[in-house]
Order: C-alpha cells, then sequence, then structure tokens
C-alpha cells in the first residue's frame, strides 16, 4: 500500500500542531483562485432534483465555448480526482510514464492498481515500453509548460503504437492560448483533464471535466455511474462557464503580481509557478515554513524537494502585508 499524500489546505491539521483557529489562518497552500466569485442564482430545482439531462447539456455547451473544444462536449466529472482515480481502467500492462515531479496522485492511483510506472523528467526519457502518458500542463508546483505542437508529436508517437496520452490542465484557465483543447478533435488517443474549482475559486464544489473522443468519454460516464455530479453544481457551472471571465483573469494575475512583489521584498527565490501559485526554492525552507506556521500562515512544502515551498495567493492587501511582515520577522 502507497502511503496517503499530503496535500495543500489542511488547516485543521496545521493548527492542531501549532495552535490557533482555522478561521484565523491565512491558507496560501493552495493553487486556487483567493478570491471566489459572487455566485449567480440556482433554481430550486436543482436542488430538489436529481440532475436532469437537460442540466448536464447546458453545463456541457458552456464547457465547449469556454474550454473552445470544438466537436467534444466535455464530460463533467465530481473533480478530477475522481477522474484520476479511474485511469488504471484504461490499462497499461506495460507501463506508465509521468512526466516528474508533479502531482503525486498519478503515481500512487497506477501504483494502486500494481501497474508499473516510470517517472521521467522530460519526453526525451520516454522508451517504447511505455504506452500511457501523464503530462500536467502547465505543471504543479514548477509551472513548466509544454508547447501544444510538442503534445500533439508525443500524441502522433503514442497512437502509432496503441497508447494513450493524458493531459492535466488543471492550471490551464490562466493562459488559454496553451491549452491543446482546441485540438482533442484530431487527437483520438487524447484525454484532458481540466479543473473548475481553482479558476473560480469554488474548489469546494468538487466539479471537473474531461475532453476526449466520445468512446472514450462514455467510458468514464459508465465507471461514474448516474448523477455523479450535482445538479448545484451543473447550474454553477453553467452560468459562470459562459460569461466573460476577463476581470476574473485580470483579477488573479494582480494577487500573483502583488506576491511577486511580497517574495521580492524577503529576497526569496521564485524558480517557477503559474498565476495561481509561485514555486520558491531556498535551502532554509523547512525553517520558514515552521516560522509562518508560528504565525499562523500555511504554505505548501514538499518532501520530494526539501528546499521548495509553494505559494498560493492571498486574497488583499491586507494578507500580503501580514506575509510581508511574517517573513520579515524571519529576515531579522
Amino acid at each position: 500500500m502507497t502511503n496517503r499524500i499530503v496535500h495543500g489546505g489542511g488547516i485543521t491539521a496545521a493548527a492542531s500542531l501549532y495552535g490557533g483557529r482555522s478561521e484565523d489562518w491565512l491558507d496560501l497552500s493552495t493553487g486556487i483562485n483567493p478570491n471566489p466569485i459572487v455566485l449567480p442564482d440556482i433554481s430550486i430545482s436543482a436542488w430538489h432534483r436529481l440532475p436532469d439531462q437537460h442540466l448536464v447539456e447546458r453545463a456541457r455547451e458552456a464547457a465547449r465555448a469556454h474550454y473552445r473544444s470544438g466537436d467534444i462536449l466535455p464530460l463533467p466529472v465530481p473533480g478530477t480526482q475522481s477522474v484520476i482515480q479511474l485511469l488504471p481502467r484504461l490499462g497499461s500492462a506495460s507501463g506508465v510514464a509521468i512526466l516528474s515531479p508533479t502531482y503525486g496522485e498519478y503515481a500512487r492511483a497506477f501504483a494502486l492498481a500494481g501497474l508499473p510506472v516510470r517517472k521521467i523528467a522530460g519526453i526525451g526519457d520516454l522508451d517504447s515500453e511505455q504506452k500511457l502518458v501523464v503530462a500536467v500542463n502547465p505543471n504543479n508546483p514548477d509551472g513548466r509548460a509544454l508547447p501544444i505542437e510538442q503534445l500533439r508529436e508525443l500524441h502522433d508517437r503514442l497512437r502509432q503504437r496503441g497508447g494513450m496520452l493524458v493531459v492535466d490542465e488543471a492550471f490551464g484557465d490562466m493562459e488559454p492560448e496553451n491549452s491543446v483543447a482546441p485540438y482533442a478533435s484530431s487527437m483520438p488517443n487524447l484525454i484532458i483533464f481540466r479543473s473548475f474549482g481553482k479558476f473560480f475559486g469554488l474548489a469546494g464544489l468538487r466539479l471537473g471535466f474531461v475532453i476526449a473522443q466520445a468512446s472514450i468519454l462514455e467510458r468514464f460516464e459508465d465507471w461514474l455511474g448516474p448523477w455523479a455530479v450535482s445538479g448545484p453544481a451543473l447550474s454553477l457551472a453553467a452560468s459562470l462557464m459562459a460569461g466573460d471571465t476577463t476581470s476574473i483573469r485580470n483579477r488573479i494575475f494582480d494577487r500573483r503580481s502583488a506576491l511577486d512583489a511580497v517574495l521580492r521584498q524577503a529576497k526569496l527565490e521564485v524558480v517557477g509557478g503559474t498565476g495561481l501559485f509561485a514555486l520558491v526554492a531556498d535551502d532554509r525552507a523547512s525553517d520558514i515554513y515552521s516560522h509562518l506556521c508560528r504565525h499562523h500562515i500555511l504554505v505548501r512544502k514538499f518532501d520530494y524537494a526539501p528546499n521548495w515551498l509553494r505559494f498560493g495567493l492571498a486574497p488583499d492587501e491586507e494578507a500580503d502585508h501580514r506575509l510581508a511582515g511574517v517573513l520579515e520577522d524571519y529576515s531579522i
């Protein structure tokens, strides 16, 4: 049995170790929009009834427009983690390659299914034995971005030997021009995972989408079973993804710029990230992490890279000043 992975967002556990009320902590340990959008009205029928087909279709149409997936209607799922768990059912007895380091649940899901997993640093390290390849793009936690053309070439190589490419674009909303979704119709052995909650700041909704050929989507739909996504989640997706998201994107970029300014002031080196988080490399990472926790600020540390810390976005200037002050106390 592989060990469970400790993710960001563990405020309750941090408060039990370092004290304070959970609600008084500043959680910078996740890559989520810190300013949830104002929720549109949800019909009482979405709460009262099991999700009807018209509601599913509305959400899928809105997702198609938002992700620019052309002929493909994205499949709504109860969070992308739910379909990561299902990937081993696609089978790959010859092995799986995962561009690493990255989101750890991919390797764990395949390992629990007894499938051999090879972690590779780049596409050039791939050999002919691996027929299922996972690429998180942009990557978590270092923000590595693979060009669209490189992903298309990789897909074609895998397709020639009956393989499959999985591209996780959970953080793709900030740079839609780098998404491979518009090309998915011509890439039959491609599966794309998209996260809804990160960009809209609604991670608790547990909603994601899968973009792939209809035959693949049907398999995921069968595995998930009926009514996998709630009516309110579908209703929100249909409303929010059909609207103009420019202001959301701009606000996130503003918050990321503010974070960068705080980290520069603290003389911390940013070595990667996306619009929703910054990755810092520092030999004092463990001490900085503990110092922040003692002041009830949580960031993300990594057991496989002890000199890394991931900083998510603070919600406002007051939180920026709080983080800056605590980091200044450390450097004195």
